[in-house]
């Protein structure tokens, strides 16, 4: 009888055993992955996965040319409007390389502190209507104006365009594990992806293209960090431009969490519109 009974339990424990086998290969099973997918479709994902993206916080790092090494830090949201909120220093400008840059309400804001301050009866804000601008942008002069208005978000998406991508290995970026794929992308071949695009995608990526064009750059070197989730932590894009290198480094620190800008107060603000008139006038 007792070893019936000790049969009984050694079924019994086997059971138990081969049940909770079962279950850990069951949780395994739905927490593996799918299999790899190819790196160029791995890319296109995390892109497609930036039109989820309304607003970020990112920091920016490298050299653009004329205005050589900068750093920046940014806020920016595209919806229900777009606005913007950045702190950027030309490393090689010295003491006149740092400012703040705000764009809200189709209008960018450059602030320049006491020094600005000094050349505009104590103004230390200048503001510049960019409807009226249109295509012609803000060039360089001021630190971080020729990329204020451009979005990193779509950016990121320019390695769908290239033909070559490769997956280079794993590396963790600001703590997350990432995924890194690199490639080389013409303007000419990254045009010709956008002829299946939706309207929206195709006119915002065109917007960043022609950000490049007037550089003068013809083919970007790029890498792209994608997290676990499908979207892209981190990219690198290098090129050479009409005036000298571009390496420019976009780190994103955090996604879809609120972003607020509001103008400077207006007793700060000297508005260029107004300041060309009394030019004319006088």
């Amino acid at each position: 009888m007792s070893s019936i009974r000790t049969s009984r339990r050694r079924k019994t424990a086997g059971a138990g055993l081969a049940a909770l086998l079962l279950a850990a290969g069951a949780a395994g099973c739905g927490t593996e992955k799918s299999p790899s997918m190819s790196p160029a479709a791995a890319v296109a994902k995390a892109a497609k996965n930036t039109e989820d993206i309304t607003s970020f916080r990112y920091r920016m790092t490298g050299k653009v040319p004329e205005e050589g090494r900068v750093k920046a830090e940014a806020s920016m949201r595209t919806k229900p409007t777009v606005a913007m909120s950045m702190k950027i220093t030309a490393l090689d400008q010295g003491a006149d390389g740092t400012a703040e840059i705000r764009l809200v309400d189709k209008a960018m804001y450059i602030g320049g502190g006491a020094a600005a301050a000094k050349e505009m009866d104590g103004k230390s804000w200048i503001k510049f209507d960019m409807s009226a601008l249109g295509d012609k942008g803000l060039g360089g002069g001021t630190p971080g104006a020729g990329q204020a208005d451009q979005n990193p978000a779509t950016e990121s998406t320019f390695l769908t365009g290239a033909k070559d991508v490769k997956k280079v290995g794993t590396e963790t970026v600001e703590g997350t594990e990432t995924t890194r794929y690199s490639g080389v992308v013409t303007l000419k071949d990254l045009k010709a992806s956008l002829k299946d695009k939706d309207k929206a995608t195709r006119e915002a990526r065109e917007k960043s293209i022609k950000q490049y064009e007037k550089l003068g750059v013809d083919e970007l070197t790029m890498d792209m960090w994608v997290d676990g989730d499908d979207h892209t932590k981190q990219f690198r894009m290098k090129g050479e431009a009409d005036k000298g290198p571009l390496d420019m480094t976009i780190t994103f620190l955090d996604v879809n969490k609120p972003v607020s800008v509001t103008a400077p107060p207006a007793k700060d603000t000297a508005d260029l519109a107004e300041m060309m008139k009394k030019a004319l006038d006088s």
